[in-house]
């Protein structure tokens, strides 16, 4: 399951989003209040803003003899912070910070792009530890992008990952849908959550792009008290995890199409 060839970069990446998204102990302060502080921190960088607020799903509560009892939470404040070309976007919640990104080029790029943001809401809000930390690559592979229409998907993404669409007695055109979904241990103390099979893309209200990718989602996490002096270190992990699975999961015909540098 695990790649061990040296890690490359690809001219013609698949990546849909790339997330990084870290959780730690609930902060009201982040929802009683405008992040004021933080956002002149960042806003040289991200200095476009936004408000939404996440309706949370209800809880619900069960004692001994007695009937369930579901209890409606309140909207949680997601503040967004944006890039001006919007190819990188922040959220803060008093739950999670994360880092968007649509148009991913390299690791270290985005990781730079994590630096300060990260570093400012440690030092206002002063976490006690972070949960959980994770990162989520969304590859939407495309044969016609990548020419590669003549090839089937067993062809290009190694058999194991396929399930059935693998088999030598179906063609592709057979199912209506194929796909699947992992969960299991990797070195480091990660955890994966992988989900594999043909779908489509949709942006927001755009549904003109009709074309069947390959959709490969890998979310690697650590869980558990996380030192926030060990976030940096912790989610250098997940990268390498991530990208050895990646790598393990397509052929060597995928590879060389994605156009693969140093």
């Amino acid at each position: 399951m695990f790649s061990h060839e040296e890690r490359c970069i690809y001219e013609q990446n698949q990546l849909a989003d790339v997330i990084c998204q870290l959780r730690f102990p609930t902060i009201l302060a982040i929802g009683a209040r405008e992040p004021v502080d933080f956002q002149e921190a960042i806003r040289s960088v991200f200095p476009n803003y936004r408000l939404r607020y996440d309706q949370l799903p209800p809880k619900v509560t069960a004692l001994p003899g007695q009937p369930a009892k579901v209890e409606h939470q309140k909207p949680i404040a997601n503040h967004n912070f944006a890039t001006a070309d919007g190819k990188y976007q922040i959220n803060l919640s008093q739950g999670f910070i994360s880092l968007t990104c649509h148009s991913y080029t390299a690791w270290e790029d985005f990781a730079r792009m994590m630096d300060k943001p990260l570093a400012s809401f440690i030092e206002i809000y002063q976490p006690a530890h972070f949960e959980r930390v994770g990162l989520r690559y969304l590859n939407a592979i495309s044969r016609r992008d990548l020419g590669l229409e003549h090839l089937s998907w067993k062809e290009l993404i190694e058999p194991q990952y396929l399930g059935l669409l693998a088999s030598d007695d179906m063609g592709e055109t057979a199912f209506s849908r194929c796909t699947q979904d992992v969960e299991a241990a990797l070195p480091g103390g990660c955890r994966l959550k992988l989900h594999v099979g043909p779908g489509v893309i949709k942006r927001g209200q755009d549904t003109s792009d009709k074309e069947v990718k390959m959709i490969l989602d890998l979310d690697v996490s650590m869980n558990g008290n996380i030192p926030v002096n060990m976030a940096a270190a912790s989610m250098q992990t997940i990268h390498t995890n991530a990208g050895s699975i990646f790598r393990d999961a397509i052929t060597d015909t995928l590879h060389e199409a994605m156009q693969p540098g140093s």
